[in-house]
């Protein structure tokens, strides 16, 4: 159920703004909405949302500045869904990098706004209980924190966007398992829509970068030709 849940919503594009307000009102979310980033910003450091959805191209201040301002500062993680009007690779990794976990890219469907924005919600909310259970995953020389989200790797913090964190856990959670692309996107991401198969190569491939000594040759990450990946616990 997704009542009693709050989000904020910074679109300077006023009919966005209200289509997805009214569409995310209709399952239960109170939404806020403003039109400036600085706007927004202000109001995100005040309150506490389960989900904040950010426009790039924002007045005031850019979407992609109020993304590393919140992964900066802020002591706890909310979830972050980017939109762009723009559909190069580099508005989609720009966002990523900066620490959003999803973006869509205008002109999206309402239908598939609204599954992502429940997808976020309901993953963060599973992580959440998950983190209290268990604080950390320890490997032969790798450490996951899943309540800070730190990754260590030989003594060395690794910089790592939201969702390539939550891909390296749910790989280090399941040692061995094979996961398919559409397995990781429903797990991962939350959906398993047909032609978003792309998302998870590009994702393992930067998490490969920052993950393996060498990213050619993976010890972690391993490629099960024709099923899909594998994580390897052992590797050293």
């Amino acid at each position: 159920m997704m009542k009693n849940k709050k989000v904020i919503v910074v679109e300077d594009n006023r009919d966005i703004s209200d289509l997805i307000k009214l569409h995310l009102s209709d399952i239960g979310i109170q939404v806020d909405t403003y039109y400036d980033g600085i706007d927004g910003w202000n109001k995100i450091k005040q309150s506490d949302y389960d989900l904040i959805i950010l426009d790039i191209m924002l007045p005031g201040m850019n979407g992609i500045n109020i993304c590393k301002k919140i992964r900066n500062t802020s002591k706890t993680y909310t979830p972050i869904l980017m939109l762009t009007s723009r559909s190069s690779e580099i508005d989609r990794v720009l966002g990523l990098e900066s620490g959003a976990d999803d973006y869509l890219t205008k002109p999206f469907s309402l239908m598939e706004m609204v599954a992502r924005v429940k997808a976020l919600i309901r993953r963060h909310d599973a992580m959440s209980v998950k983190s209290i259970r268990s604080e950390k995953l320890e490997f032969i020389d790798l450490s996951i924190n899943t309540q800070t989200r730190e990754v260590i790797k030989h003594q060395q913090h690794l910089v790592l966007t939201a969702k390539e964190f939550d891909l390296l856990l749910h790989f280090a959670k399941h040692p061995g398992q094979v996961f398919d692309r559409m397995q990781l996107l429903d797990k991962v991401w939350g959906y398993g829509h047909e032609g978003y198969e792309h998302t998870v190569n590009s994702h393992i491939n930067r998490l490969r970068g920052k993950l393996e000594t060498d990213p050619r040759t993976p010890q972690f990450i391993k490629t099960i030709w024709g099923v899909g990946y594998q994580f390897i616990a052992s590797a050293a």
